[in-house]
């Protein structure tokens, strides 16, 4: 019995049948995907992640072409700080431990709280505002993945999102 490779030929030998492979993440799905893909590859980043009682500690773990992925941790009682992420769009992933995300408040409300346990992904647009807070009693890791790569991060006096559109969660299959 003849295979497809037989009748066809091998299309790796002809390289115009074969679809460009993309430069980076195109999608949100995609770039979901990549934090998830970076998530479980635990070994390439677990023996980077360092805590510091006196300032939240983060690392640069990639960049590629449009995009930076970024490690943080959190010692418990450390937060973001109300603040959006300029023109970029991005995945948060929790990768150990739980943080709680505020969005919503201003200076007389405290705003709508959502734990996010490991596993769980955030994905948010541009300009959309926010607060992370590690207010468990436990260490907490988390990924971040920005596109375009992070140029700013305004602090904001209060939390709010200007769409209600703005962000998803991604529940972990």
């Amino acid at each position: 019995m003849n295979s497809d490779v037989q009748i066809a030929g091998d299309p790796l030998a002809i390289p115009h049948l074969m679809p460009p492979a993309p430069a980076h993440p195109r999608t949100v799905a995609e770039f979901a995907g990549l934090a998830r893909s970076v998530a479980a590859d635990r070994a390439s980043w677990a023996h980077l992640v360092q805590y510091d009682a006196t300032s939240r500690w983060y690392h640069r773990l990639r960049v590629g072409p449009g995009y930076e992925v970024w490690l943080l941790s959190w010692v418990p009682g450390q937060g973001s700080g109300a603040h959006d992420h300029g023109p970029s769009s991005g995945v948060l992933t929790v990768l150990q431990g739980e943080l709680t995300e505020i969005t919503g408040s201003t200076g007389t409300s405290r705003g709508a709280r959502r734990t996010l346990h490991a596993g769980a992904q955030r994905v948010f647009a541009p300009g959309y505002a926010h607060e992370i807070v590690n207010d468990s009693l436990a260490p907490a890791v988390s990924l971040h993945v920005y596109s375009p790569g992070l140029t700013e991060m305004p602090m904001r006096a209060g939390v709010t999102s200007t769409s209600a559109t703005a962000v998803r969660s991604v529940v972990p299959s």
